[in-house]
């Protein structure tokens, strides 16, 4: 390379990295910005606004990234020889992180959950917190799969999941939902009687609601063209390995207090 095309390269790559420089400073402006109207808009709840915030810095990376293409597409076409090479190699050594990307278009083409919504992946339940192009903050929600309390921990799990595991969605969208509660017996126990005492303590608890979880299930059943299951509590019996009995109490209630309507039916139902 001469003296005066070295120049010239220099000369380019500066300008190039002058511009990057400026571009970044300019999109982190305009983030703070916007972020300071989102939480001093007092039209907006805590949830919308999280939701807004987390919005603007994913659009703001996303920028960002296809800014510095442009700004650079004039000097990787120099190297794009070099570059088949590279990527072969980076592909390779990036699978995870491509992955992840992967799962963030899938996300976001697919709509498939955002922040508040509780959902289901690989053993991590609980609420969306925060997401970005690598990976999902979750609020854990437990002990287990059937408790409903929130723990208190922060649960991070990487969004290429979403093409190795199914994802459960447990409120889409709807304010009453359908829930499932079981309750085992001992062998040989009165479980007529107790299967009579649960459904009472299930209608009593689900009656102040029953009608608006009708008419959300009808709603459901006009916007899906399916045939929504009727909301009305119903027990079914099923046999353990170790000769129990199980009775499974399906019951609706409101998507945000499951969890006190199961304990009340539980206290209702114990002697």
């Amino acid at each position: 390379m001469t003296q005066l095309e070295w120049i010239r390269f220099d000369s380019s790559v500066g300008w190039d990295s002058l511009k990057s420089l400026i571009l970044l400073v300019s999109l982190l402006i305009i983030r703070t910005l916007v972020v300071r109207w989102i939480s001093r808009n007092t039209a907006l709840s805590m949830e919308s606004k999280r939701r807004w915030v987390v919005t603007t810095r994913n659009s703001i990376v996303f920028a960002f990234l296809i800014g510095l293409v442009v700004i650079w597409a004039h000097e990787l076409q120099a190297f794009a020889v070099s570059l088949v090479a590279l990527a072969a190699a980076l592909v390779l050594a990036t699978k995870e992180l491509i992955l992840c990307w992967s799962g963030s278009a899938l996300r976001v083409g697919g709509k498939v959950y955002s922040v508040g919504d509780r959902i289901q992946i690989a053993g991590h339940r609980g609420v969306v917190l925060d997401h970005d192009i690598f990976a999902t903050k979750l609020l854990e929600i437990g002990p287990g799969q059937s408790a409903h309390l929130y723990t208190g921990r922060v649960t991070v799990f990487p969004n290429s999941l979403l093409f190795t595991n199914p994802l459960v969605k447990e409120n889409p969208g709807q304010e009453y939902g359908l829930y499932t509660l079981t309750v085992p017996l001992q062998a040989g126990g009165e479980w007529r009687e107790a299967e009579r005492r649960l459904l009472e303590a299930a209608k009593a608890e689900c009656s102040p609601f029953m009608e608006e979880a009708s008419r959300q299930m009808k709603l459901l059943e006009q916007t899906n063209l399916l045939e929504a299951p009727s909301p009305e509590p119903r027990i079914t019996i099923q046999l353990s390995d170790s000769g129990r009995v199980h009775l499974v109490l399906r019951f609706p209630a409101p998507d945000r207090g499951r969890s006190r309507i199961e304990q009340a039916i539980l206290r209702r139902f114990l002697p």
